[in-house]
């Protein structure tokens, strides 16, 4: 019966790396919500963490998934990401994965938060840093490339969320967009920020790929703390919407089928 059981077709494990950490957002729904994505397919094995240091679970991922604000890679980390992803890795970055952040105490913008460049490669490898945004309020998501399977069929739709002002690096497949009018608030780099930023891109590493979605605000009662006791509204944004999480679930999909995992079924 043992070597029957051997013998009985299963998809292989694939092993997870979730990073979930950071300041200012309800980290415990995030990491929460993509668990309970993560979760629907029983191959996939998760292991979460913080921040990005544990390097052995970082190199023995098939596949990673970030939901940070202000978290950055130790310079080892990132080496370890950028091998990781030339060899074929993917990775699923969303909302404040590629923000570092500074709230300057001195000078003409004291009180006022910069976007510090500290780490070049990581953002290389991400295609973006997160430079500012306006107050939260609804704005319009259009499809920048319809024809490509991760938003085939996706409809331009509205989301009351932070409207990311992007620096971008690289060459960016841009598959979800929006227009900005309005400045960010509360930010050193603010006044160049209308135009059009991307919302969802590809940007290709090697073998391997980072897919970045911007979407997916959430804050809680006592998220702002120690700088705020208490925040007044309990903040779902594009995580009230089916939309969003049939992004999320694409994501996740696309991320399975990684060039290693084609090369395994071959």
């Amino acid at each position: 019966m043992a070597d029957q059981a051997e013998n009985i077709s299963h998809p292989p494990r694939i092993n997870c790396v979730l990073v979930c950490g950071g300041v200012w957002h309800n980290m415990d729904f995030a990491r929460l919500e993509l668990l309970k994505l993560l979760s629907e397919d029983p191959s996939v094995r998760t292991r979460v963490f913080e921040d990005y240091e544990n390097i052995d679970a970082l190199r023995q991922a098939d596949i990673l998934i970030t939901y940070t604000c202000d978290v950055t890679p130790s310079l080892v980390a990132q080496e370890v990401l950028r091998d990781w992803l030339t060899a074929g890795g993917r990775w699923y970055a969303l909302h404040g994965t590629n923000s570092i952040l500074r709230l300057l105490a001195e000078g003409p913008d004291a009180g006022l938060w910069d976007a510090p460049r500290w780490a070049p490669l990581f953002i290389d490898m991400l295609g973006s840093q997160f430079i500012s945004h306006p107050p939260i309020a609804p704005y319009t998501v259009t499809v920048a490339d319809p024809g490509h399977p991760l938003v085939a069929g996706v409809e331009p739709f509205e989301t009351t969320d932070e409207l990311y002002h992007l620096e971008t690096h690289g060459d960016l497949h841009v598959l979800l967009e929006t227009e900005c009018t309005q400045e960010g608030t509360g930010f050193v780099e603010a006044a160049d920020a209308p135009g059009m930023h991307p919302v969802m891109y590809l940007k290709d590493h090697g073998q391997g790929a980072v897919l970045y979605n911007t979407l997916g605000h959430c804050r809680g009662h006592y998220d702002l703390q120690p700088m705020l006791d208490w925040w007044p509204t309990v903040d779902r944004c594009a995580w009230d919407l089916p939309v969003f999480y049939e992004l999320l679930r694409r994501g996740i999909a696309w991320l399975k089928q990684r060039p290693s995992a084609a090369a395994a079924d071959n």
